[in-house]
């Protein structure tokens, strides 16, 4: 039956996938919005709702080690595990000149998540602080997303509503997909006894990151490589600001593992400054870069376990 689920959970990650970067490229098209944007936010954000769900269940349970794990883990696991995948399939292309603003706002969100994380927790004052640097993020984004009307080369564009639910159902589609997969995974973890902690920077943070997987290695298959990059960059700046946000006003976070701070907290700014660096100095993630960012991924997995 376990089997029979993860089979399942699989297939469900990939039409979800396949319906997601379809339905969203075409609403790109049809409303003229940069794909970035739309990666930033509808898809970005979109993909990163198994992380807040998770987040607030575990704060709620009194868990407050696996929801920031589980943020943490994941902003990692998005660049090195994630880019990385989507690079070897079709070498990302990144224009620092459109993108720097973007890469600016997942650093700044980083480096405050961790300023404030330094005393061992996160009260609901904070919580606000971080949505509502979301919010104006997402102000920011809609602002300038409009691109210079152009005629669409191609197929023809569907319908936006036919469009906008394609894309709703990709996202319903990939929520049920990796939910079938993180339960059992996280049952296995736990019956070997592994760590909370461990658990939220692994196994559940890779699990809530396998919609971001799939959407952005579907992208990548398909050329999008702003909507790939685009879904990385907004999961993480959502990750940073939007979950903990969330789940700080829901139930203040306190008592946080120290190894937090220490280690995943600096791996989590130390990526981003990477994403960054990529972008200035190689326009992009070739395939030669993504396999070192996988390699990173495995030896930061190693050192856990």
């Amino acid at each position: 039956m376990v089997y029979l689920l993860f089979t399942i959970g699989l297939l469900g990650l990939f039409f979800g996938g396949e319906f997601l970067v379809r339905g969203a490229s075409n609403v790109a098209r049809a409303w003229r919005i940069s794909p970035m944007v739309i990666g930033l936010t509808i898809v970005g954000f979109g993909t990163s709702t198994p992380e807040l769900l998770v987040s607030i269940n575990a704060a709620l349970n009194g868990s407050s080690a696996l929801a920031i794990g589980n943020v943490l883990g994941s902003n990692i696991a998005n660049v090195l595990l994630i880019v990385g995948l989507a690079a070897l399939i079709s070498p990302i292309v990144m224009d620092i000149r459109q993108s720097w603003r973007d890469l600016a706002v997942m650093v700044g969100a980083a480096a405050l998540l961790w300023l404030m994380l330094l005393d061992g927790r996160l009260d609901r004052a904070e919580g606000a602080l971080l949505l509502a640097g979301l919010a104006g993020f997402l102000a920011m984004s809609f602002l300038t997303a409009r691109v210079e009307a152009e005629e669409s080369e191609g197929p023809a564009i569907p319908p936006v509503w036919k469009s906008v639910l394609l894309t709703l159902a990709g996202l319903v589609v990939l929520m049920v997909g990796a939910r079938l997969l993180v339960d059992s995974a996280t049952e296995i973890a736990r019956a070997f006894g592994i760590s909370e902690a461990v658990i939220g920077l692994t196994v559940v943070a890779v699990g809530t990151s396998l919609p971001e997987l799939a959407t952005s290695l579907i992208a990548a298959w398909r050329k999008h490589s702003e909507i790939a990059i685009g879904n990385v960059i907004g999961s993480n700046i959502f990750n940073a600001l939007g979950i903990p946000g969330v789940t700080a006003l829901v139930l203040p976070i306190n008592g946080l593992d120290p190894r937090f701070l220490l280690v995943d907290m600096p791996m989590v700014l130390g990526v981003a400054l990477t994403t960054v660096a990529l972008a200035a100095l190689l326009a992009g993630v070739p395939r030669w870069a993504g396999g070192l960012l996988l390699a990173a991924y495995g030896g930061y997995v190693a050192l856990m376990l």
